[in-house]
């Protein structure tokens, strides 16, 4: 058991590796596209649904293939690291868009107007006014689909990423097929997931708190 569990830790590293990493490059490649989602010019909004609904409606294993197999194996060589990272990174920055859209919506339509009656420029009270609170209303859906992205992860192991799914995979054949290595494995991401829901109810009642301070 202990040699089981030990074999199965060795595959953390390059899990957190790939959730946080696709997870960064989401939150970051999110914003210019909710903005363009939310623009009056169709030449903006259109794409940005368009790639929104495409991405959200092909399963992530899909984009891995395309980008590892396809992109990746062409002018542009990526190890199934770097293909892994981009290809959930383009997944999550769909979802995130889509979360950032929400946190928008949630917002009263008073305060662009009051911020304007002000003599505030729009990118001041994007920066300012709107985004504070959009971050603090997307904070709990944000914790939500990280813990579902670090269990979506899994699909690296498809393409050569060792991560606790490929280790689980390579026990479980060792073993003659036991099942053991994924009980094993569904803990280990149980107890991943757990640091990530506590932290994020940590920041979010800090946002909160600073909110109502204010």
């Amino acid at each position: 058991m202990i040699d089981l569990l030990v074999s199965l830790l060795r595959g953390v590293p390059a899990t957190l590796l790939v959730t946080f990493g696709a997870f960064a490059v989401g939150a970051i490649a999110a914003v210019p596209l909710v903005l363009m989602r939310r623009s009056r010019w169709l030449l903006l909004s259109m794409p940005a649904r368009i790639y929104i609904d495409v991405v959200r409606g092909i399963p992530p294993i899909v984009w891995l293939f395309i980008i590892f197999f396809g992109l990746g194996s062409g002018v542009i060589v990526l190890s199934s690291y770097q293909a892994a990272i981009l290809g959930m990174g383009l997944v999550s920055t769909a979802y995130l868009a889509e979360i950032y859209r929400g946190g928008f919506l949630a917002l009263s339509k008073g305060q662009r107007e009051a911020s304007t009656a002000l003599g505030m420029t729009r990118l001041d009270t994007l920066r300012y006014i709107l985004a504070p609170q959009v971050l603090r209303v997307s904070v709990p859906p944000m914790a939500t689909f990280l813990v579902s992205l670090l269990k979506d992860t899994t699909v690296a192991s498809t393409i050569g990423v060792r991560d606790v799914m490929m280790y689980a995979s390579q026990q479980a054949q060792g073993g003659g097929g036991s099942f053991m290595p994924f009980i094993f494995a569904a803990l280990l991401y149980i107890a991943l997931s757990i640091p990530v829901v506590v932290l994020a109810r940590a920041v979010d009642e800090r946002l909160r708190s600073r909110g109502q301070a204010k």
